[in-house]
This record gives structure tokens, sequence and C-alpha cells, in this order.
């Protein structure tokens, strides 16, 4: 019983009748990516105020091992850290069949989602809707347009929204090289210069508002912003994403709102973590709104009545963290 005690003292936590509850500060690790990345901004910012919930003395540290929001999932799994960030669509296509080539995932729960305001963003350059006549996605399909695209390298979000754009016409890239047109796996950077240039004609990314290379293309380039259809939209929106709006003026040269799709940032936590752990995690993060939209712009968006629901989290919720959501009325 003493040699209980002693361990149950030194990991801060202290079980009565099976209950899990911390009764001496914790020591948690939140994986990011490195220094100067948005995510590692997104982290210090949400561990700020995740701290403010935890017993004092706790403390979390920030470890640089994530992949991103893609393969997140994947580290949470084999317990790399306690807290990690992913989107919503990959953490729900890891759970359901695995990602990037590896096993279904089956320890991933949410905290809160909807930290973000991503969409998937589709670029026509003027050029090839010149040429072509083509101002739509059906339009390139029934046609099946030798069309180049450039798009960001497999392992990234940006990829796998153009594979689950195709998905939802029941195509692949494959189909694209067989119809004589090509995909082209670059970096960011690459991807803005051969739009640029006349070397592809088209891309796909997920990204934010005022994101950097779309930002400049859009200014030296004249592009075209196709409307998916609402068919298209649905298909994406059953299959992991949620409707988002690019209000106007989004991109130099957008002059009309585009319905979109979008994957946003979800908190992960392994199933394992004690549920008054995750419980004060999540009532801190929702009620320390305010201050995560005072250190990031991005995060204005986040809605607590909102972050618990399928459609934001991709995975179900930890136990702690939905007892929280349903004494506030957020969930049924």
């Amino acid at each position: 019983m003493k040699k209980w005690l002693l361990m149950a003292c030194l990991f801060g936590t202290f079980t009565i009748y099976g209950n899990e509850k911390p009764v001496k500060k914790v020591h948690l690790t939140f994986a990011t990516q490195e220094v100067g990345t948005g995510a590692y901004q997104y982290a210090s910012a949400i561990s700020n105020v995740f701290l403010k919930g935890l017993p004092a003395g706790s403390n979390i540290d920030l470890t640089t091992e994530s992949p991103g929001g893609v393969g997140a999932p994947v580290v949470l799994e084999n317990e790399q850290c306690d807290i990690i960030m992913s989107n919503a669509g990959p953490a729900k296509w890891s759970e359901e069949s695995g990602i990037l080539g590896r096993e279904a995932t089956k320890s991933n729960t949410a905290i809160a989602g909807g930290l973000g305001n991503d969409f998937v963003n589709i670029l026509f350059t003027k050029e090839f809707v010149d040429k072509t006549g083509i101002t739509s996605m059906e339009e390139l399909i029934e046609k099946k347009y030798p069309v180049k695209i450039a798009i960001k390298k497999v392992g990234t979000l940006g990829n796998l929204a153009g594979v689950k754009l195709f998905e939802a016409y029941g195509l692949t890239f494959d189909d694209i090289k067989n119809w004589g047109g090509s995909v082209n796996l670059l970096g960011g950077d690459a991807i803005k210069i051969y739009l640029q240039d006349g070397k592809a004609d088209m891309t796909i990314d997920h990204v934010a508002a005022g994101q950097a290379n779309t930002t400049e293309l859009c200014m030296t380039k004249e592009m075209f912003f196709p409307q998916l259809s609402d068919e298209a939209l649905k298909k994406l929106a059953d299959n992991g994403f949620d409707y988002v709006e690019i209000p106007a003026n989004t991109w130099s040269g957008q002059k009309e709102l585009i319905k979109s799709v979008g994957s946003q940032q979800v908190i992960l936590v392994h199933k394992n973590m004690d549920n008054d752990t995750a419980y004060r995690l999540t009532k801190a993060l929702c009620e320390g709104k305010e201050e995560l939209a005072s250190q990031l712009a991005s995060l204005s968006h986040f809605n607590p009545e909102k972050a618990g629901t399928p459609s934001q989290t991709g995975v179900k919720l930890h136990p702690g963290a939905e007892k929280y959501y349903k004494e506030n009325g957020y969930l049924n």
C-alpha cells in the first residue's frame, strides 16, 4: 500500500475507488512543429491558456516532434506525447482506415476542434481559362482536359485536399495523367513559380487567408477562382471537411464570395489521459477564448459551442472533455 501511495505522489495522481483525480501538479508534453512555425505559435498560445486550468506547479513542455496535421494522429497513437494538434479530416481518416500507409489509429480522442479558419483553395490561371473556356472542376472533368496541376507533396494536407477533391468526383491523380495531364508535387514556393511561369494551369491547397505564397501569387499573376458545385461540397463535407466561406477580396482579384470546405485544427489527447485533466484542459481552453484571440488573430474563430461537435473534432471526444461540453449545454 505504501509503495502504491509513493508512486501516486510521484506521478501527481491519486486514485480512489478507480476514479482518477489529479490532486497535485501534472506534467504534460505538447508535440508541435519547429520554433517559428505557425503550429508552434498555436501550441505556445494554447499551452499558456491550458496551464491556467491545471493544478499549481503543473507544466507543459513543447516538443518539436510533430510532423504536422496529417501525421499527428500516429505520433499520439504511439504515446510520444500527451497533447498534439491535427486537423479534423486527417484525424477522422486516420481512425477510419489509417493514413500515410499506417494502420488505423485507435487511441486518439479530442479536447476541442475548430481552431482556425482554413479552407480548400482552388486556383486556375486566367491564361488557362482564356485558352480552354474551362471555368469549373465539372467542365475540366467532363472534357478530360490534360491539365497541368502543381500541388504540395505527399504528407501535407494540401496534397490530401487535392486527393479528396478528386475522390469526390470518382477520380484520382492517375486519371489526370491518363488524360495527358501532369501532377507536379512541389513545395509552396515552387508551386507559386510554376503558376507564374505558365508551367502549371491550376493548384489545390488547404490554407488560411493571408497565406504568403498564395497572396503573392494573386498579386503577381492574374488568377481565376472556380466555385465548386453544391454536390461536390456536400461530398467533401460528408468525408471529414466542414463548410467554410472564403469572403470576397480574400485574394487579389477575387471579387465574389466562394463557398468551400475546410478541415480545422483539433487538439488531440490520448484516450488514457485521466478524465479530470482532460476536463480541466477543455474548461481552460473554452473559457480562455478571448485570451487565445488576443495572442493569435486566427484563433478568434474558435467557438466553444461548436468545438466538441463531430465536424470539428473528426474523432470522438475524450470523456473529460465531453463532460465539460454537456455541463455547458453545448452537447446533448
